[in-house]
This record gives structure tokens, C-alpha cells and sequence, in this order.
């Protein structure tokens, strides 16, 4: 058996890296319609989390460059800080992860898809 070459242990390691923030996009895809769904039923939503919301089901990643990774390293130092999720303490902890998410794409300069647009107009 042949030894991989450097070039084919980089492209390896890029792909298990793009697999890697597909599934993370596809799962927060998915978590961010579950709390606009919570959020329809109950109140109105705040804007940090919506804006986190809605930069990933607008698919606002695809249009800026390392925001995705930005998050997922964002996603799993939340995950090693937070409590373990019970059905008591799902939602307050989703809604505290996508305010997070809210706060890091603002500091990173990566900021909602909400003044992207209004920047575009002026």
C-alpha cells in the first residue's frame, strides 16, 4: 500500500473540513427554524437572535468567507461551556447559543444580513 502524498493528506483533511461545516450549516439550519418557530408561538423574537437566525437560513455564509468556521469554533466552545440540554432547558439555551452566534458575527465584522442590505442601498 502506498503512502499518501502531502498534497493528498491536505486535500483529505480540506474535505473532512467542508463535510464537517456542511453538516454544522445543515444542523443549524435547522435549530434556527425551530426557534423561530418557538419564538412565532409565544413572543416576539429579539433581534440579535433573529439576525443569527436569519444568517443561516438566508445562507449569508456562502457570501462571507470564514464566518461559517468562525461559528462552528464558536458553536463547540458554547458546547463545552453550557450545562447539559434537558427538554426544561432546551429553548433558553438555543436562544443563548444564537445570541452568541449574533455577538461573534458582529465583533468578527461579519454583521447581519439585515445591514448588509441597508449598506448596499447607500
Amino acid at each position: 500500500m502506498k503512502r499518501k502524498t502531502p498534497e493528498d493528506r491536505y486535500t483529505d483533511n480540506v474535505r473532512k473540513q467542508q463535510r464537517t461545516l456542511v453538516r454544522f450549516a445543515e444542523q443549524e439550519i435547522e435549530y434556527s427554524k425551530y426557534l423561530l418557530y418557538w419564538y412565532s408561538q409565544k413572543q416576539d423574537m429579539p433581534d440579535d437572535e433573529y439576525r443569527a437566525c436569519a444568517f443561516f437560513q438566508n445562507k449569508e455564509y456562502l457570501r462571507k468567507p470564514g464566518s461559517l468556521t468562525l461559528l462552528y469554533e464558536a458553536s463547540i466552545k458554547c458546547h463545552k461551556d453550557m450545562p447539559e440540554v434537558t427538554k426544561e432547558n432546551a429553548f433558553d439555551i438555543l436562544r443563548f447559543r444564537y445570541r452568541l452566534y449574533a455577538k461573534t458575527l458582529e465583533k468578527a465584522g461579519f454583521s447581519g444580513f439585515l445591514h448588509d442590505q441597508n449598506s448596499d442601498k447607500e
